[in-house]
């Protein structure tokens, strides 16, 4: 080959790469540490007090991100073909609106039909049925299965490029390797760097304790 004729082999080489790498590419050191997120349970003061007794209040059990905690207490879960889940962990502290948040295989367990959504957003959801040592709730609705996520810090953030809200893809090449797509971004001062998947995500990608690295 000539030299000319390398040169100019070399040079479209080095644009493609360029290309490549502006569209969806990613920077293997922004490496994104994963939380695998259990079926849990948030309750409001009410329905603390209809599971568990009239003044009953949450025993913290462990800290977790944004001020929330995994309390000593669990329920069990009861779905529309009678099945039941026990020990479901209740997180605190107590909201505004009660919501339960299962993974597919759950659902399909309790005989239900979630809808995927952020954490909060539960009109319109499947109704299922809670059990305490003190008392039954049904809720009408309030069973989700959570849309996977990253909390960030405002300068983690930054450091990303990406804003509140904003859906980013996440790439595994651990485990079985993969992308998860459509991942939502959740920033906070009060957050630290992490995605959180459910239990079925996980397993379909055979991720633990691992990392993955965002594409934009």
């Amino acid at each position: 080959m000539a030299m000319d004729e390398q040169k100019l082999v070399e040079l479209i080489t080095r644009q493609v790469v360029q290309q490549v790498n502006g569209l969806g590419g990613y920077d293997s050191g922004d490496r994104i540490p994963i939380g695998v997120s259990a079926r849990h349970v948030h309750l409001t003061r009410e329905h603390v007090e209809a599971l568990f007794g009239k003044g009953y209040q949450l025993h913290k059990k462990k800290e977790l991100m944004g001020g929330q905690y995994a309390a000593e207490e669990c329920v069990t879960l009861v779905g529309t073909k009678l099945r039941a889940i026990e020990n479901v962990r209740i997180l605190g502290p107590e909201r505004k609106a009660s919501q339960v948040e299962v993974a597919k295989t759950d659902a399909i367990r309790l005989g239900l039909n979630p809808p995927i959504r952020e954490s909060g957003n539960i009109a319109g959801s499947a109704p299922i049925a809670l059990v305490g040592p003190q008392g039954v709730l049904y809720l009408k609705e309030g069973c989700i299965i959570a849309k996977r996520h990253i909390h960030m810090s405002p300068e983690d953030a930054a450091r990303f490029g990406v804003k509140d809200g904003d859906t980013v893809k996440v790439r595994f090449d651990n485990g079985r390797g993969g992308v998860f797509e459509g991942v939502q971004i959740r920033v906070d001062k009060s957050f630290t760097l992490e995605m959180h998947i459910d239990t079925d995500e996980a397993n379909g990608l055979n991720v633990g304790k691992d990392t993955g690295i965002l594409i934009k």
